[in-house]
């Protein structure tokens, strides 16, 4: 699911690493991109923050709003991060050739994708009210395999190509027939459609092409920030003129395509959600280059490189807790009210924190690898 080495393993990509205790690696291990860790755990807080607190609105007026910044914008962030963590562990800057290797992380891909799935499903068994992003994952991790060769340049013009083209074709797909009635519902669950993969496979591409361009580089992260700021500058910008309401979206399908509101898969949405993650990439990049913030963000690191656990972990625990507690796992406006987002949030990082100190990798990304392995060498 993640990686933070220029060489090096995924969480729930790559070949799962030996014993040894990764906390001399998030420190500053060699190759590891720190703030990709940084990053990720940014982004599983958020989807805490989108799932367990009724968010305001966003209003550029109003500073009390911009907490909503979390709504859908982490979920993107995640998929970008996909992206990078599997063009990490395909060769980083430089791609895989042909050959046994690339036959090897191409079946790495795949059955992470499909252990990823069966864990989404189980997810949306417990009842819990949260749209479970692993189906799309996993789907998304399949779309990739043909891509893992692309160098960098190509996978930005594909990204460009599918974040313009897309989001005009998502409201005839979402129209279609299939998605309707109990077997609609039950298919777009099996594929993640609330994070449609037609668009979001442009975020996951994106990211490819950012862990292709060498994110160790000062004038990568520098470029990277600069025109993610401006991507969504524009976008969030172009929104704000344009105001389009929900009813409009309904009513207009130019309106449904030209918009930024989260979850819409709106062009403006897909724009600027996906500049704002390469920017907060970059950024946490930018500031993890001086060695105190390195240090003082290994808690949040902690939970970044493992996000996995990270994010399973607090839903499983949300059903026991709405089980015990409210009699319902589905009860969301009575899971909030119980004001658990700090409770999740600082238990996830403490958690995470003491694991990697005393463990190193994470324990469902030690078991997505033992599985791996164990898959592979049956085959």
């Amino acid at each position: 699911m993640s990686a933070g080495r220029t060489s090096g393993r995924g969480l729930a990509v790559g070949p799962a690493p030996g014993g040894r205790s990764s906390a001399g690696r998030l420190l500053a291990g060699p190759g590891r991109l720190q703030g990709v860790d940084l990053a990720r755990g940014f982004a599983v807080l958020g989807m805490f923050a989108a799932h367990l607190i009724a968010l305001p609105t966003w209003d550029w007026s109003d500073a009390s709003t911009w907490v909503d910044i979390a709504s859908g914008r982490s979920s993107i962030l995640f998929a970008t991060l996909a992206g990078v963590s599997i063009a990490l562990v395909t060769g980083g800057p430089v791609p895989l050739a042909r050959g046994v290797q690339l036959a090897h992380a191409r079946m790495a891909l795949a059955m992470r994708a499909l252990l990823l799935w069966a864990i989404g499903y189980v997810l949306i068994a417990t009842g819990v009210p949260v749209l479970v992003i692993l189906p799309a994952y996993a789907l998304l991790f399949l779309l990739s395999l043909p891509l893992l060769r692309l160098r960098a340049r190509q996978l930005w013009l594909l990204a460009a190509l599918l974040a313009l083209v897309v989001p005009w074709v998502q409201p005839v797909l979402d129209e279609l027939p299939i998605w309707s009635g109990e077997a609609g519902y039950t298919a777009g669950l099996l594929v993640g459609w609330h994070y449609p993969f037609p668009v979001w496979i442009a975020f996951l591409v994106a990211g490819m092409a950012a862990g292709r361009s060498d994110l160790a580089a000062l004038r990568t992260q520098l470029m990277l920030f600069g025109a993610g700021v401006a991507l969504a500058v524009i976008a969030y910008g172009t929104d704000a003129l344009i105001g389009v309401t929900r009813e409009q979206e309904q009513a207009s399908y130019v309106a449904a395509v030209l918009t930024a509101r989260p979850h819409s898969s709106g062009l403006l949405e897909v724009v600027g959600g996906g500049g704002l993650a390469l920017a907060s990439i970059a950024l946490c990049q930018l500031v993890c280059r001086a060695r105190i913030v390195s240090l003082i963000t290994l808690p949040l690191r902690a939970v970044g490189s493992m996000p996995l656990t990270a994010y399973v972990g607090p839903i499983v625990v949300w059903a026991i807790v709405a089980g015990l507690v409210l009699g319902d796992t589905g009860d969301l406006a009575g899971m909030r009210d119980l004001h658990l987002f700090w409770p999740f949030a600082l238990g996830t990082i403490v958690f995470c924190t003491a694991w990697v100190l005393l463990w190193g990798r994470g324990p469902l990304e030690r078991l997505l690898g033992w599985v791996t392995r164990g898959l592979r060498a049956a085959g």
